[in-house]
């Protein structure tokens, strides 16, 4: 807070102060750039950022740092990939840590990220626009306080750290409005306890809803997962090491076709063959498939055995939803107490973020695939939209630092040598 408490009194002039007058908001000039997030992706930004001697401002809607951790994970979560591949720059996780750390770990870790490098976040504090103004050269962004107070902050970069997760992906299922049971969205699920003896529909087969379904059968829960699409799942390890370690070090030695077929043919001899309970591969390989589409394969941590002991049905896609019952594509009814959507989530930027060209308005991701998304026009920059994860998150965070330190340092030799152009005052 001291960060904001020194640039609150930089008010921005002529432009802005008759605007600031007309809608009795604070306006805010911050000298370096604000960061829109303060999740893993806006935490490692800022903290490459002040390591190269560049002040930045985190704005966060929520009451807390990475949010969707926090508040709308479930409580058996753990990281799918080794510790290794998900730690932010600058520092690693405590060497004491499992190789696949909790939920509650992670969230340790990322408390002591923050304060390590001193990132003090402005919390509750929602941006409903940005928008670059080409009269003047500046970002402006208007956000929204707890009571409805009204901010603008003004400053020449701006960096997007909402990510990919932003908002709950809600499906519209014909009659969901009639079924009598609960039905709610995987951010709102914390554990089976509430499910015991229950009959309960997961709709969505990633690694969220098979989690959840295993979570399920844990608490004596009767779960069946609808399934619509064909799915990748692999052993989460293979060879004695972890499934994505292998195939990136089989990736520095073979095409991808190659490391794909590999994956296929050691999961078929660990998992056996997937079809036969209703889980039909791609035609395209694991990874190449990642690369085209975004789409992550499930790394199993045992939810097909119990697929494959029947503890957990699978089922084809939802026609429709009724009073007590939910009818399938396929034409078979089954009796459900609850409904369980595992359907992921998706980017909010189109809603706040104004006149650009760096995001889809589709999609909400930037136009350009990685690695050359991160870096748009007018000083805007994006971390965290790879759709390859923290590792991802933290190759961007490093680039923009790197580049912004570039224009920080020509900011101030631009400054100071209009202040010794300048003529002295006596």
């Amino acid at each position: 807070m001291d960060y904001l408490k020194e640039v609150e009194g930089k008010r921005v002039h002529d432009h802005f102060t008759n605007n600031m007058a007309i809608s009795r908001s604070r306006c805010i000039w911050v000298p370096g750039p604000v960061i829109v997030g303060a999740g893993p992706s806006g935490l490692a930004t800022a903290a490459c950022l002040k390591e190269r001697g560049v002040p930045s401002l985190i704005l966060e809607r929520s009451n807390c740092i990475a949010s969707l951790w926090q508040l709308k994970t479930y409580d058996r979560l753990r990281l799918h990939l080794p510790k290794q591949f998900c730690e932010l720059p600058l520092m690693p996780f405590p060497s004491n840590f499992p190789t696949y750390p909790t939920k509650q770990q992670f969230l340790a870790y990322l408390e002591a990220y923050a304060k390590h490098f001193g990132l003090a976040p402005v919390f509750n504090n929602t941006v409903v626009s940005a928008e670059f103004d080409p009269r003047c050269g500046f970002w402006r962004i208007k956000t929204l306080g707890l009571k409805q107070e009204e901010t603008e902050y003004v400053c020449q970069w701006l960096i997007v750290a909402t990510g990919e997760n932003a908002e709950e992906v809600v499906p519209d299922i014909e009659g969901m409005n009639q079924f009598e049971g609960p039905i709610l969205h995987t951010s709102s699920y914390k554990t089976g306890e509430l499910f015991r003896g229950k009959s309960v529909l997961v709709v969505g087969c990633g690694n969220s809803g098979m989690e959840v379904c295993l979570d399920l059968c844990n608490y004596n829960a009767r779960p069946s997962m609808v399934v619509r699409d064909s799915v990748h799942v692999l052993p989460q390890e293979m060879l004695g090491r972890s499934t994505f370690g292998l195939s990136m070090w089989l990736l520095k030695w073979f095409p991808m076709r190659l490391v794909d077929q590999i994956l296929l043919l050691v999961s078929r001899f660990t998992l056996g063959d997937t079809s036969q309970f209703g889980l039909n591969r791609p035609k395209l390989g694991p990874i190449q498939l990642k690369n085209v589409t975004g789409k992550t394969p499930v790394l199993d941590v045992g939810t097909l055995a119990k697929i494959r002991s029947g503890d957990i049905k699978v089922c084809r896609g939802i026609h429709r939803l009724m009073h007590h019952c939910v009818e399938f594509v396929d034409g078979s009814i089954g009796n459900f107490d609850a409904i369980i959507l595992a359907t992921g989530y998706k980017s909010n930027v189109p809603s706040w973020l104004k006149g650009n060209e760096m995001f889809s308005e589709k999609e909400g991701l930037p136009h350009k695939p990685f690695p050359n998304g991160w870096k748009g026009e007018n000083g805007l920059y994006a971390v965290g939209f790879t759709k390859r994860g923290l590792l991802g998150a933290s190759i961007d965070a490093r680039r923009i630092a790197q580049d912004m330190e570039l224009r920080w340092k020509a900011e101030a030799t631009g400054f100071m040598a209009f202040a010794r152009a300048s003529p002295q005052q006596s």
